[in-house]
C-alpha cells in the first residue's frame, strides 16, 4: 500500500516537474518575444526620431524655398510695377492676368474692371479698340506695330507669345510710348523739307545762270572760263540732286510719296529711264542692253514718275560702278501675276559683309567709296521704298569684282487696293 502511494507521488511529481519545465520554456519564449518587440519598438522610435529631424529640416527648406519664391515674385512684380513701358499679360485662355500702372495710364483703365476678362471682351470696349487692329490679326509669335492710341499718344505695341514648362502659352503685350520720338522725327522731316525747298530755288537760279554763260548767251567766254563754269555747273547739279533725294526721303517718311497713280506701261518707263543714261553710258564706254519682253506686258496701276526714278537709280549705280567695255543688261518679263525687272552689271559688286546694309539711308559700300566720293547713299533706299510702296519687292545678288544683279517684282494690280497702306521707310 505504501509503495503504491510512493508511486503515485512520483508520478505526480514528474507531472509537476514537466509542467514547470513547460511553463519555464514558455516564459523564456515570451521573454525572447518581448525582447524582440522591445528592440523593434526601440528601432522604430529611433527611426521616428530621425524622420522627425528630417521632416523638420524639410519644413525649414520648404519655408526657405517659399520665402525665396515669394521674394523673387515680389522683385518681379516690383520690376513690372515700375517698368518704363505698359505691360499686359494674358493666359492661355486669353484672360487678362496682370496689368501694370503705366498700361492702366495709357489705356485709361481700372485694374478691377479688366482683370479676368478675355481679350475678345476687352477689344469690344472703347478703351481697347485702338489696339484691335493689331491684336486681332494672326501674326508671328513676336511682332511689333505702331498704333495711334490717342491724338496725343503714339505707342509701339509688341506682342510676344511665351510657352511655359507645361506648354501653356502666355501672351505678353508691351506698350512703349514713342510720341516724343515721332514728334522729333516729324520736326526733323519738316526741317529737312523746309531747308531743301529754300535751297532749291537759289540753286536752280544759279544753274540757269551758269547754263546761259556756258551757252554764251551773255557773250563769248574763253576755254579756261568755260571749264571753270562747267565744273561749278556740275557741282550745282549734284547739290540739286541731293536736295531732290532729301525731299523724296521726307515724303517717304511722311507716307506721301505716291501721288500720281494711273495705268502705266512698264516697258515705256524702262525705255525712258535708259534714254536718260545713254550719254553717260556712252561717255564711259558702257553698253546698255535692254531685253524687251517676248509677250505683251499688261499695264498696271503705278506712279510712273517714281517707278522711273527707281529704275534710274539702279541704272545710274550700274554705270557709275562698272569699268569701261562692260555691259548693263536690263530685262523685263511678266509671270505669276507680277512684273519682273532685272538690272545686271559687270561692276565692282558689293562686299559680302556689307550687303545687309545696302538699302539703309546714307549707306555706301567701302569699295565704291574709293571709286566715287560724291554719292549720297540715298538712291537704293529710295528705290526700295518706291517698289515696296507699289506692293513689290527688291533684292539683289552680288559678288565682289564680279558684278551685281538687282531684281524687282511688282504685282500686277489694276485698282488702288494695294496702295491703301502707308509705305514704311526702312
Amino acid at each position: 500500500m505504501k509503495s503504491l502511494q510512493l508511486l503515485k507521488f512520483d508520478i505526480k511529481r514528474d507531472k509537476d516537474l514537466a509542467e514547470m519545465d513547460r511553463i519555464a520554456k514558455m516564459l523564456i519564449r515570451r521573454d525572447l518575444q518581448l525582447s524582440e518587440v522591445r528592440e523593434k519598438r526601440e528601432a522604430e522610435l529611433i527611426e521616428l526620431k530621425e524622420s522627425k529631424i528630417d521632416l523638420i529640416k524639410a519644413l525649414k527648406n520648404m519655408k526657405s524655398a517659399r520665402e525665396s519664391v515669394e521674394e523673387e515674385k515680389n522683385k518681379t512684380l516690383a520690376i513690372i510695377h515700375h517698368f518704363a513701358d505698359g505691360i499686359l499679360v494674358f493666359d492661355k485662355m486669353q484672360k487678362l492676368l496682370l496689368v501694370n500702372p503705366l498700361a492702366k495710364h495709357f489705356l485709361k483703365i481700372k485694374e478691377k474692371e479688366v482683370i479676368g476678362k478675355t481679350l475678345k471682351e476687352l477689344l469690344k470696349t472703347k478703351l481697347f479698340s485702338p489696339l484691335a487692329s493689331v491684336l486681332k490679326t494672326e501674326k508671328k509669335k513676336v511682332f511689333r506695330e505702331e498704333v495711334d492710341l490717342r491724338r496725343d499718344l503714339v505707342v509701339e505695341v509688341s506682342v510676344i507669345s511665351i510657352a511655359n514648362k507645361k506648354s501653356e502659352e502666355v501672351t505678353l503685350i508691351i506698350i512703349h510710348d514713342v510720341t516724343r520720338e515721332k514728334l522729333i522725327e516729324k520736326m526733323k522731316s519738316e526741317f529737312v523739307a523746309l531747308t531743301a525747298h529754300q535751297l532749291r530755288t537759289p540753286l536752280s537760279g544759279m544753274k540757269w545762270a551758269m547754263k546761259m554763260i556756258l551757252d554764251e548767251e551773255l557773250g563769248p567766254i574763253n576755254k579756261e572760263q568755260k571749264e571753270f563754269i562747267q565744273d561749278s555747273y556740275e557741282s550745282n547739279e549734284r547739290m540739286i540732286s541731293l536736295i531732290g533725294h532729301l525731299l523724296d526721303v521726307t515724303k517717304i517718311e511722311e507716307g506721301k510719296f505716291l501721288y500720281n497713280l494711273e495705268l502705266t506701261n512698264m516697258e515705256k518707263i524702262i525705255r525712258s529711264a535708259i534714254n536718260s543714261y545713254e550719254k553717260d553710258a556712252k561717255d564711259k564706254k558702257i553698253k546698255i542692253e535692254f531685253n524687251s519682253p517676248v509677250q505683251k506686258i499688261p499695264n498696271i496701276i503705278a506712279d510712273a514718275e517714281k517707278i522711273k526714278v527707281a529704275i534710274e537709280n539702279l541704272i545710274d549705280n550700274s554705270i557709275r560702278y562698272s569699268p569701261p567695255q562692260t555691259k548693263v543688261i536690263i530685262s523685263l518679263k511678266s509671270s505669276n501675276n507680277a512684273i519682273n525687272i532685272f538690272v545686271k552689271d559687270g561692276g565692282v559688286g558689293i562686299v559680302k559683309n556689307q550687303q545687309k546694309r545696302i538699302f539703309e539711308k546714307f549707306f555706301r559700300g567701302r569699295n565704291i567709296m574709293k571709286i566715287d566720293l560724291e554719292g549720297t547713299g540715298l538712291g537704293l533706299y529710295i528705290t526700295k521704298n518706291i517698289i515696296e510702296a507699289h506692293g513689290g519687292k527688291v533684292w539683289f545678288e552680288s559678288k565682289e569684282n564680279q558684278g551685281t544683279t538687282f531684281y524687282i517684282t511688282i504685282p500686277i494690280k489694276t485698282s488702288l487696293e494695294v496702295f491703301n497702306k502707308r509705305p514704311l521707310a526702312s
